[in-house]
């Protein structure tokens, strides 16, 4: 698998026009990755974490970082990697953004200028991770 991370990037910011943090990340690495799930069931299966989980943004996890992890799980075969790879993932995203509440990130959806760049950083943390 040749994941570039400045094709990702590019999906990423091709897809935030129109669709959720959550599913520009996931389709932007699967896509890349020539993952064979259709981008409307990726859409579908990401949506449910837009907004920080449903819509919710106040306690919500930020979707860049689901759909970063949903990726793993889909790119990654070793469960056991998985899971330590997700917490890497996780904890490398809080430093970076001092937090992985969507509310917190994005001060309740008011402002979303920080959501393409998180959506890059999670991909690429991502990449990082399914190359080691």
């Amino acid at each position: 698998m040749d994941l570039n991370s400045k094709s990702v990037e590019e999906k990423i910011r091709q897809y935030r026009v129109f669709k959720s943090c959550s599913q520009s990340t996931l389709i932007g690495l699967c896509e890349v990755a020539n993952h064979p799930m259709s981008q409307a069931r990726l859409c579908a299966l990401a949506s449910g974490f837009s907004g920080g989980i449903g819509g919710t943004f106040d306690e919500g996890t930020c979707g860049a970082l689901t759909g970063a992890l949903i990726a793993l799980g889909f790119l990654e075969d070793d469960e056991i990697k998985i899971k330590m790879d997700a917490k890497k993932l996780y904890d490398a995203f809080k430093k970076e953004y001092g937090s992985v509440q969507c509310s917190i990130i994005s001060k309740n959806g008011e402002d979303k200028s920080p959501c393409v760049d998180c959506c890059v950083y999670a991909a690429n943390e991502a990449i990082k991770l399914l190359k080691e």
